[in-house]
């Protein structure tokens, strides 16, 4: 009986693995947003259920259950990404053309104040362990600290190359990719300094990243056309493994055990994390070309991408 038990156990543990691995992902819905414009990051608030999602001068903001505009943010010039901070009903947006982030109410969406950064700020993300969002400076190599709560400056940490995109690991650092000196930089976001410089190789100009917080993985998409596993602790190089061309955005589904890097080229590479240390690829999702930036909604394990297809600016729905 025991014996029987134990098979059992083993046989569904495999099925489970196997159902997890599982591919089949494809473009089940396009949800045509009017305007046109450039576009870059996007964001979900799975609690609100809303996707955010930078369209030139403003923000859309998307109701991902009816999967309908519902709004939008304004005056937002050379607006490249948002972060969230729910706990403070705030959100923060990174104006490149005005070097600049707004700070609005994400309940009525208006705007609350208007914050001075360095050049260019890109890549945007808060960390909930010190209540500060970072901006990227691309145009001063450096990162902007604001106070979430009083969206007061807290300090500036120079990071020595072109930042971009970055991922907060819960206990305090923050981790940026370096893309053109291909290195991986961890900062104390408490004393606002870089700590530790990592070179990337075998990967070259890391370019997106997520991370797996439970077990100190961070992913970085590479435009060598590979995604590297990098312990968040040591720095080294786990493996890397191949991806599409012109990787924008790396998402990891913690639930799922997928990594999803969604490419230039117009494909999503589909990764499975077997293991902390193993990796599988699982498939290659064909998008659209131009649909680089990416956000998971963890709830309904459904992606969101934005692109322009025949002038019309649209938001691929990605899923099973």
């Amino acid at each position: 009986m025991r014996n029987r038990a134990l098979w059992f156990a083993i046989v569904l543990t495999l099925c489970c693995s196997l159902f997890a691995a599982d591919g089949g992902y494809s473009v089940i819905k396009k949800i045509p947003i009017p305007g046109n414009g450039s576009w870059d990051y996007l964001i979900v608030d799975p609690g609100a259920r809303r996707l955010y999602v930078s369209h030139g001068t403003e923000v859309e903001v998307v109701d991902i259950d009816s999967l309908t505009l519902v709004g939008n943010i304004p005056k937002t010039p050379g607006v490249h990404g948002i972060a969230l901070a729910p706990e403070l009903g705030r959100g923060f947006v990174s104006n490149g053309q005005s070097s600049t982030v707004t700070i609005f109410d994400l309940k009525t969406l208006k705007p609350i104040a208007e914050v001075s950064t360095g050049q260019k700020p890109d890549a945007i993300i808060y960390d909930p362990a010190t209540s500060r969002v970072f901006a990227f400076n691309g145009g001063s190599d450096s990162a902007t600290a604001i106070d979430a709560a009083s969206g007061k400056v807290a300090g500036t940490v120079e990071l020595g190359g072109g930042p971009e995109y970055a991922a907060a690991d819960g206990k305090g650092y923050v981790f940026d990719n370096l893309e053109d000196e291909s290195q991986l930089l961890k900062i104390n976001a408490r004393e606002l300094k870089v700590e530790q410089r990592w070179p990337t190789a075998p990967c070259s100009a890391p370019s997106s990243m997520a991370m797996d917080q439970a077990n100190r993985r961070l992913f970085l998409g590479c435009r060598s056309k590979v995604m590297a596993v990098v312990d968040a602790d040591s720095g080294k190089v786990i493996t890397t493994l191949l991806i599409g061309d012109h990787v924008d955005a790396t998402a990891f589904d913690p639930e799922t055990k997928m990594i999803f890097n969604s490419n230039g080229e117009g494909t999503i590479s589909v990764i499975h994390q077997d293991s902390p240390d193993k990796y599988s690829p699982v498939e290659t999702v064909k998008t659209l070309p131009r649909a680089k930036t990416m956000a998971l909604d963890v709830k309904t394990h459904r992606l969101f991408l934005s692109t322009a297809e025949n002038g019309q600016f649209e938001i691929l729905v990605v899923g099973k």
